[in-house]
């Protein structure tokens, strides 16, 4: 037998949302949005108060939300991952299974981040290099099992490798390559 989701009265859900069973929705949160498309959230997921999650996303079993996350549309997201309070996920993203992203963390549209990342407190990933209305967006890729410090910046296109680590507070301007350590204003390795 499965396991009823539960919706709390002050939720609010807008076209198509399918809710896998053991799911928490708490109060003040929104569940898709005027626009086409089907919102899919796994089994045994808990969305907190004040999360905002458009249509046309695609969510895994087990969600962890804190309170005031925000995932725009087109976005992909494994199994057993964990969106830290007040995180942003800009829409266009992929992201793969047991990925956790701590407090007030930014992703970027079009980024890519693969099984087992963790992205550390106020991360913030780029994707424009000119800054200009117009220009083409590329959002980085964090590869498997890569670490990410608090208040670090991955600049656009950037892709960090397997098992890397990017320490805390740095501006990575360059790919980091697997199993590196980089570190810095602008990151640096140091340690292979």
């Amino acid at each position: 037998m499965c396991a009823q989701f539960k919706v709390s009265e002050g939720a609010t859900l807008h076209g198509k949302v399918a809710i896998g069973g053991g799911t928490t929705v708490q109060e003040n949160v929104i569940l898709g949005s005027a626009e086409d498309g089907e919102l899919g959230i796994g089994k045994d997921s808990i969305i907190r108060s004040g999360t905002v999650i458009y249509s046309g996303v695609k969510i895994g079993n087990n969600l962890r939300s804190g309170h005031n996350v925000l995932i725009r549309e087109n976005t992909e997201i494994g199994d057993n991952v964990l969106v830290g309070t007040n995180s942003v996920i800009d829409g266009d993203c992929k992201i793969g299974n047991n990925v956790s992203i701590q407090t007030g963390v930014y992703i970027t549209r079009y980024t890519t981040i693969e099984d087992g990342v963790f992205l550390g407190p106020l991360c913030v990933t780029t994707n424009d290099k000119y800054m200009k209305y117009g220009a083409v967006l590329k959002g980085p890729i964090i590869k498997q099992e890569a670490r990410i410090g608090a208040n670090a910046t991955i600049m656009p296109g950037i892709t960090i490798g397997e098992n890397a680590v990017v320490g805390a507070g740095a501006v990575v301007t360059k790919n980091v390559k697997p199993n590196e350590i980089v570190a810095g204003i602008p990151a640096r390795v140091i340690e292979k």
